[in-house]
């Protein structure tokens, strides 16, 4: 037995979901990948928006211009959030379809805290919204309102945790035999690099979306703040995207050291390595942008933002490449058990069926089937209208189709005689063997 057959029998690989796919596979690869990096865009944002709330509203004591920034960051939460939970539903379905085996398996294996994920949303989005609507009712009690959304932060920084650690566990069935529970898995390889990796790029998209957000011209932002200058906070902004952005070339090799090789393959390197080469695009922006004179501050938004997006669909490609590499192997087995119980399982059917055909014999009556059609012109001994069951016994011996074909499509043997009339179509297939069976062992 080779490593491979060891590591898969270790890791209770069985055999695929039989149904076939709904639709072409390369779809839903695209809307995989696609749809997820639109979802996870907004949950950056979500994610990150909480992040710099929650900062600000801290350092409003400093300048309560702070907490007018920290409501207006708040109001995008929101919005981000139902964007996030609607543009999920495609990559869930398509990732559900794809990896059936792999997702629902680590599911089952984080159990309770996997499970915890809907009514932990609930909650945290019950304190967003409180949140958002009490900045006036709760101006006495900054404690208070600025502990509601950390409760929010807090379950936000932990719910991508869950996901992390259950999208993870996809990539090692050799585990899934040892892996006892979420707290568990949660110690696998890459779980807590990539998870940093995410709250490096939710600081990094978020500042950058903010920097554009309150540069716009409808947004008045002389209106709402008086102790703040406008390009300064932009700068700021794109500063903290531009160090966040920076950070991911530190923490992105660090997530591929410890990843298993299984999926590192040729095409998974070049597309990451060649994300990461056009990432430096934006960063370059970026820093033009911290430097910026006042009245140039967002000149290379649109660069920054094409370059991005770029970055962000080799980087979306590299990831599915890397997990389809990474079961890649495993799959290939499933293939073979699941070739392996259809043909079982065709197997089974014919059994059965060549069984029910037989009990279906047993509970049929060759003598009755003969009292019913045969026995007004057929006796045993004698020639009555037709001849007698001795005599057709002495003709068909041997001979059983040719008897049943004579029974079905009778001619005219006996010129002083009737013709005996055809029976196709009123005894079926086994009432027609019991019945040859039945006159043929007559003696």
């Amino acid at each position: 037995m080779n490593i491979l057959s060891i590591i898969l029998n270790a890791s209770l690989i069985g055999k695929d979901v039989t149904l076939p796919l709904p639709v072409p596979e390369w779809i839903l690869i695209v809307v995989l990948i696609l749809m997820f990096l639109v979802h996870i865009l907004f949950i950056n944002l979500m994610v990150g928006g909480t992040i710099l709330s929650f900062f600000y509203e801290l350092k409003s004591k400093q300048n309560k211009n702070y907490r007018i920034l920290s409501e207006e960051i708040g109001k995008t939460i929101t919005v981000n959030k139902s964007m996030a939970v609607v543009m999920g539903v495609a990559p869930l379905l398509a990732i559900n379809t794809l990896y059936t085996k792999f997702f629902y398996t680590a599911n089952a294996l984080t159990g309770l805290v996997w499970i915890l994920v809907v009514p932990l949303v609930i909650v945290s989005f019950l304190l967003i919204y409180l949140h958002k609507y009490t900045y006036k009712s709760l101006y006495k009690y900054p404690k208070l309102h600025i502990s509601i959304l950390g409760g929010a932060l807090l379950i936000f920084l932990f719910i991508p945790l869950i996901f992390l650690t259950n999208i993870n566990l996809m990539l090692f069935p050799d585990k899934w035999s040892v892996v006892k529970g979420f707290w568990d898995a949660l110690l696998l390889p890459s779980v807590f690099t990539r998870y940093f990796h995410f709250i490096i790029a939710s600081l990094a998209i978020t500042a950058l979306f903010l920097a554009i957000y309150i540069g716009r011209e409808k947004f008045k932002f002389e209106e709402k703040f008086d102790q703040i200058n406008k390009q300064d906070l932009q700068r700021r902004l794109y500063k903290i995207s531009l160090h966040s952005n920076f950070a991911q070339y530190i923490i992105g090799p660090i997530n591929l050291m410890v990843l298993p090789s299984i999926g590192l393959k040729h095409d998974t390197l070049f597309t990451i390595i060649g994300g990461a080469i056009i990432g430096l695009i934006p960063t370059y922006y970026l820093w033009k942008e911290t430097k910026a004179e006042s009245n140039k501050v967002g000149k290379h938004n649109f660069h920054i933002v094409i370059s991005l997006t770029i970055t962000i669909l080799f980087m979306g490609l590299g990831r599915h490449l890397y997990r389809a590499n990474a079961v890649q192997l495993y799959q290939n087995e499933m293939a073979i058990n699941t070739k392996k119980y259809l043909s079982e399982l065709n197997n089974a059917k014919i059994e059965a069926k060549i069984k029910e055909k037989e009990a279906a014999m047993k509970g049929i009556s060759g003598k009755d089937v003969f009292n019913q059609k045969c026995v007004m012109c057929h006796a045993a001994d004698q020639s009555l209208v037709g001849p007698s069951v001795k005599e057709i016994v002495s003709t068909y011996r041997g001979k059983n189709q040719q008897m049943k074909d004579w029974i079905n499509n009778p001619g005219k043997k006996r010129a002083n005689s009737s013709q005996m009339p055809a029976f196709k179509g009123q005894i079926n297939d086994l009432e027609m063997n019991a019945l040859v069976e039945y006159i043929l062992q007559e003696k």
